[in-house]
C-alpha cells in the first residue's frame, strides 16, 4: 500500500489517497504521527490501527456530539457524516454503534415529530416532512396508526380555518382569484381537497 496523494481538506484536515483511492481523512498533526508521506509505503499496523481503531472511533463521537445537541434520524447522520468525509465503512459502524444503544431510532422520531406537531402541522404535511428527512414510508404509516390508536388526529378544517383567519381571508369578498390562492396555499400546507373546498366557503372573520 502506498500513498499516492495527500489533499488538503481544510487548515486542520487532509484526505489521504492509497493506491490511487480515497482512503480516509486524518489531522495534519498525524500525518507525522504515523508517518504517512507521499510516495511512500503505509505500516501495515499503522493502517490496521487507523482503520479498527482510530478512526471508527472518530465516527462514533461524531455521531454522539451531533445528538448532544439534537435528535436526528439515520439518513440525516449519515449525511452529515458523508460531509465529514467519512468513508461508506466507517459511517456504517458509527450507525451501528449509536443504533444499538438505542440513540437513533426512526420509529421513535416519528412519534416524537407527530407529538410535537399535532396541532400545527397536517398529516400529508408531516409526512413530507418526515420523508425529508429520510424516514421510510413504512415507518411513517405505522406511526400514523399508532397515533389513531391512542385516539389522536390532527383537526386540519381547525388548523386550516385559522390559518385563514390569520390571513384575513373573508369568503363575503374574495375574488376568483383570491380563492384559488388561498386553496394553493392550503394545498401546500397539506391540506386535502375536501378540507379546502370547506374552509373556503366560511365567513371566517366571524371565527
Amino acid at each position: 500500500m502506498v500513498v499516492t496523494k495527500i489533499e488538503e481538506l481544510d487548515k486542520k484536515r487532509v484526505k489521504v489517497y492509497i493506491d490511487d483511492e480515497f482512503a480516509f481523512v486524518v489531522y495534519k498533526g498525524e500525518l507525522r504521527l504515523y508517518g504517512l508521506k507521499e510516495k511512500e509505503e503505509v505500516d501495515a499496523k499503522v493502517y490496521n490501527d487507523l482503520m479498527s481503531e482510530v478512526l471508527p472511533k472518530r465516527a462514533k463521537l461524531r455521531c454522539m456530539n451531533l445528538l448532544k445537541s439534537k435528535s436526528y434520524t439515520e439518513r440525516q447522520l449519515r449525511d452529515k457524516l458523508k460531509q465529514g468525509e467519512y468513508t461508506q465503512e466507517l459511517i456504517e459502524i458509527a450507525l451501528e454503534y449509536v443504533k444499538s444503544y438505542g440513540y437513533v431510532d426512526d420509529k421513535r422520531y416519528c412519534d416524537d415529530f407527530i407529538a410535537y406537531n399535532m396541532e400545527n402541522k397536517s398529516l400529508k404535511r408531516m409526512e413530507q416532512d418526515l420523508l425529508k428527512k429520510g424516514i421510510n414510508k413504512n415507518v411513517i404509516f405505522e406511526a400514523f396508526e399508532r397515533m389513531r390508536e391512542d385516539g389522536n388526529e390532527p383537526d386540519e378544517f381547525s388548523m386550516a380555518a385559522e390559518l385563514m383567519r390569520k390571513k384575513k381571508y373573508d369568503a363575503n369578498t374574495a375574488t376568483i382569484e383570491e380563492k384559488r390562492r388561498f386553496a394553493a396555499l392550503l394545498y401546500r400546507k397539506g391540506f386535502g381537497a375536501d378540507t379546502i373546498r370547506r374552509v373556503l366557503l366560511l365567513d371566517i372573520t366571524s371565527i
